[in-house]
């Protein structure tokens, strides 16, 4: 007999957002939830714009609300509450996000295996019918999750425990993909510069990515560390929409960067990350190359690190489309 139902299911869920400084932080708030099913609420913020002349929200801000609502609703698809980690996380972009719109991601967790939970959702601005975007997640069961004893040793990422008196939980897991090329290493205290002009995109500055020299096949990105985006507070460990938030970033910035003749800014149109081990609380790097371009569409991949660039913390490859030449 399940004795996580009802008001106990409710009580986790809200201790869990309360427990994420992150999702606390953006005022994230549960207002449905079920038996797998949750809908998760995210009020409108001038800094999740990702372009001020546009004004769209960052996709970032998208990928880290489905990041946690999926947590949620594998959390709330189990009888007996037990840690999570994530496998795996896919968004695709159907339609530009407009800024100052309220968000709310609806996740599924559609199968719930003895080892994997399988999670899918939509993320809807309020007041319209059709999702922005759409997301897809796979999710370990039964992982460890204990409180790093040395800081300066990579740990194995994993949720806090699924019960409704552990608050603390993190949306990052271990996963991989094919290896990015070789990148070299960066330090915080290296000539750098912000990553695009003040007021462009207030989302990159809320994250305040710093830009370092071009090394090979592009420049490299800095994510300096705060403590509002830490995700799981027991490890402690950055929250993996975060880490998603800087790689789009990143893919973006990269292809600005590398493509300085062309007018206006790429959208992204998938994303999808993998996650090989958890983010300290400590600065954070990122580097992309250009895997393939063509005339409207280009597909970047990018390498995320913080003490050794050959022991990235994840990876993540997306599909971005170029601006029209109007010329």
């Amino acid at each position: 007999m399940s004795i996580f139902s009802g008001d106990i299911r409710q009580t986790w869920a809200d201790a869990f957002i309360a427990g994420i400084p992150y999702a606390a932080a953006s005022g994230m708030k549960v207002t449905e939830l079920g038996k797998g099913t949750v809908s998760l609420f995210q009020p409108a913020r001038d800094t999740w714009t990702g372009d001020s002349e546009l004004q769209m929200i960052h996709t970032g801000c998208l990928s880290v609300l489905a990041d946690t609502a999926c947590g949620l609703a594998v959390g709330a698809a189990m009888d007996t509450p037990e840690p999570i980690a994530t496998l795996d996380l896919r968004m695709d972009y159907l339609r530009p996000a407009m800024a100052m719109t309220d968000l709310v991601c609806k996740a599924e967790c559609y199968r719930l295996s003895r080892s994997i939970g399988f999670v899918r959702g939509q993320v809807f601005q309020i007041g319209q019918d059709e999702p922005v975007a759409t997301v897809n997640a796979t999710f370990m069961r039964a992982t460890a999750n204990t409180r790093r004893k040395d800081m300066g040793a990579p740990g194995v990422d994993a949720k806090a425990s699924l019960t409704p008196t552990q608050a603390a939980a993190s949306l990052s897991a271990p996963a991989s993909i094919e290896p990015s090329p070789v990148f070299v290493s960066q330090r915080a205290d290296v000539p750098e510069a912000l990553a695009l002009p003040p007021g462009r995109s207030p989302y990159v500055e809320f994250l305040d990515i710093r830009q370092q020299a071009q090394i090979d096949a592009g420049p490299v990105f800095r994510l300096p560390f705060k403590r509002e985006l830490i995700g799981n507070p027991v490890l402690p460990a950055l929250h993996g929409g975060v880490l998603a938030g800087l790689g789009e970033t990143a893919m973006i910035l990269h292809l600005t960067n590398t493509n300085p003749a062309i007018k206006g800014v790429p959208r992204g149109i998938d994303f999808a990350i993998a996650y090989m081990r958890s983010a300290k609380p400590v600065d954070t790097f990122v580097q992309g190359t250009t895997v393939r371009q063509g005339n409207r569409v280009a597909l970047v991949q990018v390498s995320i690190w913080q003490d050794d660039p050959q022991r990235p913390v994840a990876q993540a490859r997306g599909h971005c489309l170029m601006p029209r030449d109007e010329g």
